[in-house]
């Protein structure tokens, strides 16, 4: 039982080795979970994609689409609608087609009142079904274009709806929450109206974007929102079919290049999984099929781009609609949902994968140097001993072995500064309606504007605090309060990294190195490297950080731009970014923000404060 009550009962050679090379322990970790990362991109440490379910049965059907020239003519009659309504989707004409192509259509009318105005924008959607003639309308397809030839088969055992929707992800968004009578974001914002009409229980969703009439290569999009991913086998599946119709297919806009050279080849892995992981850590949809994730159903996009070069071939939509065809006609085998191939991967290109068996280590060892610091600084607090003394009389091994009285941490203390740092971070979460309503009131000021001054006010009075406010507190209290906060930090990591882990690996790798350093410090000691602590701590602010790297991404794209130019569209990026991080939010339940604010701020200042510290 000593080991449950006392972490020096047992083995003490562990604990003076933790004791003793803390440090070197924790660097070692990071390092190593930040070179596994790296090191999974090379092929003998990734695995070629396959398929789990035997039911989707890929090519092994006999394709009857042919829709190039009923689709050209739709293109047409679509443009000559588009010119009499140029600032609405026509409605009546594709109402007309649905019918004509013998659907059962119906529209859908959604409301979204604008969180930080009083503005109301209205919006319609329209779909039509196809009924399954062998099945009661159980089971059901989302697909986003018609289809012509498809009403007149008797072998679909699912419903197909072929789904339009206005204003991009609001309109997906709206009839999915319809669609399943829920609300996803938050209450009175989008409101989600009703359905005429409905299918069978949603098994899978094709989201088509097609930029021309004929295209160049499709790009599979699989990040949806949270980081959620489809099941591996529906992105297998589309990947199969486009390559069987030789078509030139993507991941992350990155084509697969088979180099000899082994460096050149990991780099090429390398430079998609990072290109994923970058995308999913946003937690933003890369396409409409990322809003169906949360309801349980496996959705991609087909992302068409028109030729920019005179080199390669073109497809035509008779090639696009067998690819559709083939995807549809494979799911409409399944049985059952998706569940025999994997959820969480990542991918460094079209045909290989990583597995969350492979991938997680890495996070775990980068969050397992905060543990390790916390232990250590937890293991010191107690008056450990640090070197291997055989010779002490049993009056020192009883002080050594003694711990801290309760009246030595003042709980009270602590308890409230944690307790109130986690409320600033609740306030900032909860202030952007506030912000906007001040700003506008009091220097007429745009929605952008004011979240991004707003916060940046607070940021500047936060620094000002880390910066010239002197603080005298007790070593023991100072090191419990960091022990707490790497424990939560870690905590959280992990918890996020089981849904996202693009996200927590991100963090991690940003945050980690820096935070190893902190520690509380004495009031003779006087260093140049605290200088630097709090000018990279500074840089770790979680606003200024996203305003630093929406500069860099803005100055990567316009760098040829002058310097006050790249600047000046930095700022108004970093402005919309913050608006739609908060606006996701608000509609789609983004988590991204909500992290940032109620996470990221208090942990950051409770660490700003042992840096500034001083203790006795």
């Amino acid at each position: 039982m000593g080991l449950l009550t006392d972490p020096r009962a047992g083995n003490m050679k562990i604990i003076k080795f933790i004791l003793q090379w803390q440090k070197l322990i924790c660097f070692l970790m990071y390092i190593a979970g930040v070179t596994w990362i790296s090191v999974l991109a090379l092929p003998v440490f990734n695995d070629n994609t396959y398929f789990s379910e035997n039911a989707l049965l890929p090519g092994l059907v006999t394709k009857q689409s042919n829709l190039d020239a009923s689709a050209k003519q739709f293109h047409q009659e679509l443009l000559h609608e588009m010119k009499r309504y140029p600032d609405g989707m026509p409605y009546s004409w594709i109402l007309a087609k649905m019918n004509q192509l013998h659907l059962d259509v119906y529209t859908h009318n959604f409301t979204l009142n604008y969180p930080f105005k009083k503005q109301q924008f209205l919006g319609q959607n329209v779909y039509g079904i196809v009924r399954a003639p062998k099945a009661a309308s159980t089971e059901a397809i989302i697909v986003s274009v018609p289809y012509r030839p498809i009403s007149k088969q008797k072998y679909w055992a699912k419903d197909i709806v072929f789904l339009v929707t206005e204003h991009e992800q609001l309109g997906m968004q709206a009839w999915l929450d319809a669609y399943h009578g829920v609300v996803s974001g938050q209450e009175d914002v989008l409101i989600p109206g009703d359905l005429s009409g409905r299918a069978g229980s949603i098994q899978a969703a094709i989201n088509l974007e097609l930029h021309a009439m004929k295209i160049s290569y499709i790009d599979v999009k699989v990040e949806g929102l949270n980081g959620q991913l489809p099941n591996l086998d529906l992105f297998n599946l589309a990947q199969n079919m486009i390559k069987k119709e030789e078509i030139r297919r993507s991941f992350q806009q990155k084509f697969d290049i088979y180099h000899r050279d082994k460096f050149k080849r990991w780099w090429y892995y390398f430079n998609t999984l990072s290109s994923m992981i970058l995308t999913q850590a946003t937690g933003v949809p890369t396409g409409n099929h990322g809003l169906f994730h949360r309801y349980g159903i496996e959705a991609i996009t087909l992302e068409g781009f028109e030729r920019t070069h005179e080199r390669g071939n073109e497809a035509n939509f008779n090639q696009l609609g067998r690819v559709v065809e083939s995807i549809i006609r494979s799911l409409n085998n399944l049985l059952e949902r998706f569940h025999q191939s994997f959820f969480f991967y990542l991918l460094p290109s079209t045909d290989r994968y990583i597995s969350i068996g492979l991938y997680m280590p890495s996070l775990v060892l980068i969050v397992g140097s905060l543990f390790i610091k916390a232990f250590s600084m937890w293991l010191k607090l107690q008056d450990l001993p640090t070197n291997s003394e055989k010779d002490k009389t049993s009056k020192a091994k009883s002080t050594n072995n003694q711990e801290k009285p309760a009246e030595d941490f003042q709980v009270g203390n602590l308890a409230s500064e944690l307790l109130w740092c986690h409320l600033f971070g609740v306030a900032v979460m909860s202030s952007p309606k506030l912000i906007t309503s001040l700003g506008l009131q009091l220097f007429n000021l745009k929605t952008e504007d004011s979240v991004y001054y707003g916060f940046a006010t607070m940021t500047l009075v936060m620094l000002m605090w880390f910066f010239f406010t002197k603080r005298s507190s007790r070593y023991e209290n100072t090191s419990l309060i960091c022990v707490v906060v790497l424990v939560e930090l870690a905590t959280t990591l992990m918890c996020i990294g089981m849904h996202n882990f693009s996200l927590a690996l991100l963090i991690s790798i940003i945050y980690v190195p820096i935070i190893l350093f902190i520690n509380p410090r004495k009031k003779e000691s006087k260093s140049n490297f605290r200088k630097l602590l709090y000018f990279f701590w500074t840089l770790l602010h979680p606003f200024v950080i996203v305003s630093l790297i929406v500069m860099g991404y803005t100055f990567v794209h316009f760098s040829e731009d002058p310097i006050m130019e790249i600047l000046k569209k930095g700022i108004d990026a970093s402005k919309k970014s913050f608006v739609f991080s908060i606006i996701d939010s608000m509609i789609y339940g983004n988590w991204l923000y909500n992290v940032a604010a109620s996470v990221l701020f208090p942990i950051w200042l409770i660490l700003s404060n042992v840096i500034a510290s001083k203790t006795d």
